[in-house]
């Protein structure tokens, strides 16, 4: 309950920081609806040509990129922002302030930034999951709603986990702005449901850099098409991929030299 009182005062302050420039609320939706129109004119090229991705049809691949959506406002609105800082933190030294902090310095340094307006990424992935969901006439059920619900929990952790991952590297190789882009490479494969690939990308989608567990899955949930194998492997997923997040953040850390030694 105390850290989540802390990220009540963290992402407050950042508002009231970003209220200072409120363009960037206009200059943000119009950049959203730029790349949402350019990922469904996408998925639309597609089905000129054919009637399904995979066993996926329109509606069923347009919910996928709702799901791409939101988790591309997760990762922009809070992931980003931190990771940015922190890249720059350790490059001229001022990371030492994260350190001396009497809090989780893993806690503080990745969540402490909120980009407020880019959340409405996350809302704008939301209305289009629920405005597919309209135009299919379909209506999970509670077990479905619930079970898209872990998925979603289970990718939050999956997405933060490889993030972290990535940017501890940082304490070693300072400029890891490539590695965090070839993670951006693989997340634009999300767009489309995993079976559209050939079965050795899907492989390496699934289990490799789990990017059908983001996307692909919980959409696959709330329509009722995953079993107790799937849910198993995300829950399992995210665990793994959390603690190894932590133990290599810890590992980083005691390598981290500060700006004076």
């Amino acid at each position: 309950m105390r850290l989540i009182r802390l990220l009540g005062i963290f992402y407050r302050n950042s508002l009231a920081v970003e209220m200072e420039y409120r363009a960037n609320f206009v200059v943000n939706i119009f950049m959203t609806a730029f790349w949402v129109v350019f990922a469904i004119l996408g998925l639309q090229v597609f089905f000129f040509h054919r009637d399904q991705i995979g066993d996926w049809d329109y509606f069923q691949s347009l919910l996928v990129v709702g799901f791409y959506t939101l988790f591309n406002g997760v990762i922009e609105s809070v992931l980003q922002p931190n990771i940015t800082r922190i890249v720059t933190q350790i490059r001229q030294g001022t990371f030492d302030f994260v350190l001396v902090k009497p809090l989780n310095s893993q806690f503080l340094a990745s969540l402490r930034h909120l980009a407020v307006w880019k959340v409405i990424d996350i809302l704008v992935g939301v209305g289009i999951c629920v405005y597919t969901l309209g135009r299919m006439h379909y209506a999970p059920d509670f077990m479905h709603v619930l079970l898209a619900l872990v998925f979603v929990a289970n990718a939050a952790v999956i997405v933060y986990s490889i993030w972290l991952i990535l940017v501890s590297s940082a304490f070693w190789f300072v400029r890891v702005d490539n590695i965090t882009e070839l993670f951006n490479s693989f997340f634009e494969t999300g767009r489309f449901p995993v079976s559209a690939y050939p079965p050795w990308l899907r492989g390496v989608l699934t289990f490799v850099v789990p990017i059908a567990f983001v996307t692909t899955f919980p959409a696959a949930a709330l329509l009722g098409r995953t079993g107790i194998y799937l849910f198993c492997v995300s829950c399992a997923m995210a665990v793994v991929l959390f603690m190894a997040s932590i133990l290599v953040w810890r590992f980083a850390v005691r390598h981290y030299s500060s700006a004076s030694s």
